[in-house]
């Protein structure tokens, strides 16, 4: 195909996107009419072709899934499930949740964005415990906890913090305790091999949903909070009733870094689309970067297929709201007695020290207002920012 070709494909693929967005949107077709339009960009659009088309396969793919979940088929769409035994469920449950964490391991082999959030947050962490001797991190959605043997590292690094250090705890949250107790034995592994006095507490679930906090809380210990947020599942729940419960826990610091995209439940169908599409499409165009990722990649398309089209689905479905725009979170922690802390200074620098050392051309990072912003050419993707509590100030 040639290039007039493929300019054609992606202006006629866009085009009808749009077109079935706004038909949902407007509920000025019938689910027929929606259809027939995404049969036509199915047979344009392949999760394995160039970057334009894959984007449009997987917004297909998440335009259907509104239209079924948005159908009287709803109620039968999941019937097969009650005919398996709870067992059975978990297990399910279990094996979705080690493929979302798999396809994020490749994701940080070939992306800065992971490694940002990481690293980012760290440094924000290591300078809030600086001189500390007992110190609890609450990791709001852990997961694999590849976060965490970089701080162990840079803890070793530097011998006097490790003799300070009687304890450093990690409680883990996330959906599955399986997976929870799996990421615990890594990390206590990787902590002895650098003689660091280190605890594990895993608790399965939502953090907006723990009854009693305080159990989490031992002692005189220095607290801070880590929030990793994303698409993929809701993992915190109501975030009124997340923030309420995170102030409860007293944190020293709180590190959050979400995804530069807002689709609020306050916008119509169609504007949400158009955020999304324009979000996905420089994230899959990032990931096309051909030094770092070859054409074709097994796990580009693991990625893409467990990271990218699980968020998009999520997106289109809406099934819950979540804040995630810097100045949304700005006026929800003020109103709970936090004030936002710089990242203009050593974060900062150690961030982008990070990007120059990989072959990532292409990316941007940016101080804004004491938070660092991590983009790919004029779209910005992800925001690092850290929050105390007024009262510490």
């Amino acid at each position: 195909m040639t290039g007039g070709d493929n300019d054609t494909n992606n202006l006629q693929m866009l085009s009808l996107l749009l077109q079935c967005a706004e038909y949902i949107s407007s509920n000025s077709a019938t689910i027929s009419d929606c259809y027939n339009l995404l049969l036509r960009i199915n047979h344009l659009s392949s999760p394995y072709g160039s970057c334009p088309e894959r984007v449009a396969a997987y917004f297909s793919d998440a335009l259907r899934y509104r239209l079924i979940a948005s159908s009287s088929s709803v109620v039968v769409r999941n019937d097969h499930l009650k005919f398996l035994s709870s067992n059975a469920k978990r297990m399910l449950k279990i094996e979705k949740h080690r493929r979302i964490y798999q396809a994020f391991q490749h994701y940080n082999s070939m992306s800065p964005l992971v490694k940002f959030s990481h690293f980012t947050a760290n440094q924000a962490i290591l300078e809030a415990v600086d001189g500390e001797e007992s110190v609890h991190i609450v990791d709001l959605d852990i997961m694999q906890g590849l976060q965490w043997p970089g701080l162990f590292q840079i803890l070793a690094s530097r011998p006097n913090n490790v003799k300070m250090i009687k304890c450093f705890k990690i409680t883990g949250v996330g959906p599955s305790i399986e997976l929870l107790e799996a990421t615990g034995r890594r990390l206590s592994d990787f902590a002895a091999a650098l003689e660091i006095k280190f605890e594990f507490c895993p608790v399965e679930g939502k953090i907006s949903e723990i009854d009693d906090i305080g159990a989490i809380l031992t002692g005189n210990e220095v607290t801070v909070v880590n929030w990793m947020q994303h698409r993929l599942y809701d993992s915190i729940g109501s975030d009124f009733d997340a923030i309420r419960i995170v102030k409860e826990l007293q944190p020293k610091l709180i590190t959050i870094v979400n995804q530069d995209i807002n689709t609020s439940l306050w916008f119509s169908f169609s504007r949400r689309f158009l955020e999304a599409l324009r979000y996905y499409s420089a994230l899959f165009d990032a990931l096309s970067d051909t030094s770092t990722v070859e054409r074709g990649s097994l796990e580009r398309h693991t990625v893409e297929r467990q990271v990218f089209g699980c968020e998009i689905r999520n997106i289109m479905a809406m099934q819950y709201d979540i804040v995630t725009k810097v100045e949304g979170w700005g006026d929800k922690f003020s109103k709970h007695g936090f004030r936002q802390v710089s990242l203009a200074g050593n974060p900062a620098t150690q961030a982008s020290l990070l990007l120059g050392m990989h072959p990532w051309k292409g990316y941007t990072l940016v101080e804004e207002n004491g938070c660092l912003k991590l983009g790919w050419k004029d779209t910005s993707l992800l925001t690092a920012t850290a929050w105390q509590p007024i009262s510490s100030t």
